[in-house]
């Protein structure tokens, strides 16, 4: 049997005609929705990835040959035969992958409208058609100028290409993260019928079926539990690091994990009612509606255009009705021997000019030393996308549990009572838990360990569900556990009442210990700050953002956190759909809002935020559904990414202004302006124009290899 990688269903092998072999790898797919589904991504970037090879291997041939016609490497009798063999090598580029450029325009101008599509079509259609007039010239022996202009068209094609082939390779990431939640669904399931128990896969689970979860396993469904006595690990719902202790009675989750004891399920939940399949359709319903970015090229474009068109058509009216009279001699010169010619020349002459080759490279070049200056370090930013969107943010939103926190609880206080020791109040403590499998006692075990204290095996151990365990150390009775086991055992806890009250006002879980019916003192276990969240927190106040914590944990653990971080907005008992729902909250009041998260319950406000931060040692889900990836789990890294992306933003601009400034000053040229000193629009002129606005995003670029983070 294998499993459908779109929905998750079980498909026969032997049977199922519906397969697909993508990278070497063989799918089976259970209907032709999924397949299309999960094939159409693949099929694009395949697409792209072609294109991109086509325009480079034709594109950078063509660059070299122009290059050496242009500086007269090549011989004069040549210059026509080399013109119709670049010719032939841009011409595929021009009008197989410059296609998609052609359909943006027709869409741009149904909907009355310019973008950088329109740009690149007008610009590499001009320099095409110009050169190809120039080329008909040449072969019929009209005496005109023969620069050309066909490679500038392939390398636009070519560089804008590879642009949108990385954007592509970004996207398939997003696909990855609700694989990653299906794999987490249990495949098969232990179920009671007749008396015996069968193993079936987990959609042949129904409601009211009792199913038996061991320890160590995931539980496969929703329900409430019929016999058994666990603890259960939830952090993948709830965020809440610490294993909660459930008997019968008790409801549980899918898709959580069974860390002690034998249980019995009823199932309640099944399929796509259960809560893991909730968290799925949240985090496919927070992907399809984010809103695409508007690009910063294309705000230019849309007045950029519309300008480069009305300067085009004004100069050329005039040349046809007035100019051509008036600088008649000016003009022959230039082979334009009428006015119609004149105002075609003119026409196109600024439309080339307009088409700057460096707006190819301007945000690519940006974006590519930006992303590998954070891949140094440690800041994995999977495209330009995030971080035009890290630049503009106003709100940032941690999760708490495994983000600002450690993710496990650790011993905080040793509080002995009645003169007993410290040391030996923590000693009897892991003594006591030495054999127990319940995350609490394995840090009081962790905490004496360390301390160097030697933690003696313990006999006749025995749990109370619910209270605490009772064992025996060194021959004398050892009590930990609540309030309840105590004063069951009739010890007496009014020297503890303002100890407990302390700790449990601070967030802590507070277990008291008894030794021969006497009260010896009090060890406290909490989930600690990690080591950096007390400095990331005031650097991000400071850059003017407003800091959030949204966790599962409870109104009391939260708070206490928030004040050690001087965090004022604290959002508690949110469950994974209200976290997306936290973050749409904010983002209709107008903020641009991170998630800053590790777990699994952060996937769906990762994928809703409009930058999702994931920390390294988190779970793959939240890495795939997050477009920043911090490796070193390091939160100071979350203000070092936003600095980088304000930083290489600013790139962008700059590199597209010197995208423009050139050829943008040399429009006046092109449009006739200089006539009466002689000059129209001069090759050279043109070609110096391109090479300097290249040259000068390319610099402008690798200057962010010299960003290092404040913090």
């Amino acid at each position: 049997m294998a499993v459908d990688p779109v929905c998750g269903m079980y498909v026969d092998e032997a049977t199922s005609t519906l397969k697909a072999v993508v990278g070497g790898r063989t799918y089976y797919f259970c209907s032709t929705t999924c397949m299309e589904t999960f094939l159409e991504p693949e099929q694009e970037r395949m697409r792209l990835r072609f294109l991109v090879l086509v325009s480079f291997a034709l594109g950078i041939p063509a660059f070299v040959l122009s290059l050496a016609m242009e500086l007269r490497w090549t011989p004069d009798p040549w210059m026509v035969p080399l013109t119709f063999v670049v010719f032939l090598l841009t011409t595929p580029v021009q009008f197989g992958p410059g296609m998609r450029f052609y359909r943006g325009t027709l869409d741009a101008i149904r909907n009355r409208s310019a973008n950088m599509d329109v740009l690149i079509a007008m610009g590499t259609t001009a320099a095409w058609g110009y050169s190809t007039a120039v080329l008909v010239a040449l072969v019929l022996g009209v005496n005109v100028d023969p620069s050309t202009y066909y490679d500038t068209g392939a390398i636009i094609i070519a560089l804008i290409l590879l642009g949108k082939y990385f954007e592509e390779l970004a996207k398939g990431r997003a696909s990855e993260a609700l694989r990653k939640l299906m794999d987490l669904q249990p495949r098969t399931a232990k179920v009671l019928r007749d008396g015996r128990e069968e193993e079936v896969p987990v959609e042949l689970v129904q409601e009211g079926d009792i199913v038996v979860v061991r320890p160590g396993e995931r539980i496969p469904v929703d329900g409430v539990i019929a016999e058994g006595f666990a603890s259960i690990d939830e952090s993948m719902i709830t965020g809440e690091s610490i294993p909660v202790d459930k008997a019968a009675g008790d409801p549980v989750i899918g898709a959580t994990i069974n860390r002690s004891g034998l249980l019995k399920v009823r199932a309640t939940k099944v399929g796509k009612d259960t809560t893991l399949s909730q968290i799925i359709q949240l985090v496919e319903d927070a992907q399809v509606s984010r809103a695409p970015i508007q690009r910063i090229a294309d705000r230019v474009a849309a007045v950029f255009v519309p300008a480069v068109i009305a300067a085009a058509t004004i100069a050329a009216l005039y040349w046809y009705a007035l100019g051509f009279a008036a600088w008649r001699a000016t003009l022959q010169a230039y082979g334009l021997d009428g006015p119609l010619t004149s105002a075609l020349f003119v026409f196109v002459a600024v439309i080339i000019i307009a088409c700057p080759c460096a707006l190819g490279i301007a945000t690519p070049t940006a974006i590519m030393v930006g992303t590998g200056k954070g891949a140094e370090l440690g800041i994995l930013i999977k495209g330009g996308e995030y971080l035009e969107k890290a630049e503009r943010l106003t709100t940032i939103v941690f999760d708490k549990t495994g983000t600002l926190t450690k993710g496990q609880p650790s011993v905080t206080d040793v509080v002995p009572i009645a003169g007993t020791p410290p040391e030996r109040v923590l000693e009897l403590a892991a003594s006591a838990e030495k054999g127990s499998e319940h995350p609490l006692g394995q840090a009081i075990v962790r905490r004496a360990t360390e301390a160097g204290l030697r933690v003696r095996d313990a006999a006749d151990f025995e749990a109370i569900p619910g209270q605490g365990i009772r064992a025996t150390v060194d021959r004398a009775s050892v009590l930990l556990g609540n309030r309840r086991l105590l004063r069951d055992a009739g010890i007496p806890l009014d020297a503890a009442e303002p100890v407990l009250e302390r700790l449990e006002r601070e967030g802590k879980t507070a277990m008291l210990v008894a030794v021969e019916g006497r009260l010896a003192g009090v060890v406290a276990v909490a989930d600690t700050l990690k080591d950096h969240s007390a400095a990331a927190v005031p650097a991000l106040k400071r850059m003017g953002l407003k800091v959030v914590m949204l966790t599962g944990d409870n109104p009391r653990t939260a708070g206490a956190i928030a004040r050690a971080l001087g965090i004022d907005e604290v959002l508690a008992e949110v469950l994974p759909g209200q976290k997306a729902e936290k973050v749409r909250e904010l983002q209709a009041r107008g903020e641009v809002v991170a998630m800053v998260g590790d777990g699994i319950n952060d996937a769906p406000a990762l994928a809703q935020a409009d930058v999702g931060i994931a920390l390294g040692s988190g779970t793959d889900v939240a890495m795939e559904a997050g477009g920043v990836v911090l490796l070193k789990d390091d939160l100071r890294d979350v203000v070092a990414a936003i600095e980088l992306s304000k930083r290489t933003v600013r790139k962008i601009k700059t590199n597209l202004f010197w995208a423009f400034a050139y050829n943008t000053a040399l429009i006046p040229v092109a449009a006739g302006v200089l006539v009466a000193f002689g000059v129209l629009l001069d090759p050279i002129l043109a070609g110096a124009a391109m090479g300097f606005s290249s040259v000068s995003v390319v610099t402008n670029s690798l200057t962010l290899k010299k960003f290092r983070p404040r913090l």
